[in-house]
């Protein structure tokens, strides 16, 4: 009752205080220095507090524009504008910079901090769609699990795993496991098809990620693996998404989620 009193008298939050829960939340500083997006506030805004946020897969112009046609004071993003490399402010990076700043909308990315969170995560939320039981870490980059292997609940075919993920546009699968049924299954999303290997290796019936490679086909048919691919973008709304309904379940602030799918 507590949490629930709390969730309904705080819907306003200071801007500071709102980064700094999600830095602490989202663990950002573990994953300084494997990856190189800019994790963290990209782009601050005067106004000090934070009554809506928006969330969304990409920091592109168009979710600026819905961000900011909902009413939002921050836009929170899995793929940010920053990643490591210094980059002109001109053409429609200046564009985009120029439109949060005029419109006072402040920026936040969490790229692999994400995809990695055993709550919010989009493997996390990948699996809790699934109903995946004995979860492990899955999916290593420098050192870092990514993502999650668990078991079906009960063993289900590759076209009832595709229509639990909603996966549509951008489906690209393999059917070369040796059961129609499959029990076990490692997710790892976006762009990580070389991490088939991973789940070769430790004889996963099903691998699911973003995007297909065509390096991996001749692998997964020889090893009798199972695999798809719903798309980068497909298998990264999980994460935008559960986060959003959990800061504000959790600290009452108003989140939406803006939908613009790519396709790809």
């Amino acid at each position: 009752m507590q949490n629930i009193a709390m969730c309904l008298i705080i819907q306003v939050m200071n801007r500071t205080e709102i980064v700094t829960w999600l830095d602490e939340f989202l663990r950002i500083e573990e994953y300084r220095k494997i990856d190189s997006s800019l994790n963290g506030l990209q782009i601050s805004r005067k106004g000090p507090e934070i009554k809506k946020i928006a969330c969304a897969v990409d920091a592109c112009m168009a979710s600026f524009e819905r961000a900011v046609h909902v009413g939002a004071d921050m836009l929170l993003v899995h793929h940010g504008l920053f990643w490591g490399t210094p980059l002109a402010i001109t053409g429609p990076h200046y564009d985009r910079l120029s439109f949060a700043l005029s419109h006072d909308l402040a920026l936040y990315a969490a790229h692999l901090p994400l995809d990695a969170h055993p709550v919010v995560g989009n493997n996390a939320a990948l699996a809790d769609a699934l109903g995946l039981v004995d979860r492990v870490p899955f999916g290593q980059y420098h050192g870092a699990a990514i993502g999650f292997q668990g078991i079906l609940p009960e063993p289900l075919t590759l076209h009832e795993i595709q229509n639990l993920l909603g996966f549509s546009t951008g489906l690209t699968v393999l059917p070369f496991g040796r059961a129609d049924r499959i029990s076990s299954v490692a997710i790892v999303s976006g762009g990580a098809a070389s991490c088939v290997e991973e789940a070769i290796e430790r004889s996963v019936d099903l691998f699911i990620t973003g995007e297909a490679l065509h390096q991996i086909y001749h692998s997964c048919q020889e090893h009798h693996i199972h695999f798809m691919a719903g798309g980068h973008y497909e298998t990264e709304v999980f994460g935008p998404r559960a986060l959003g309904a959990y800061i504000q379940k959790e600290l009452g602030v108003e989140t939406c989620f803006i939908d613009l799918p790519t396709g790809l």
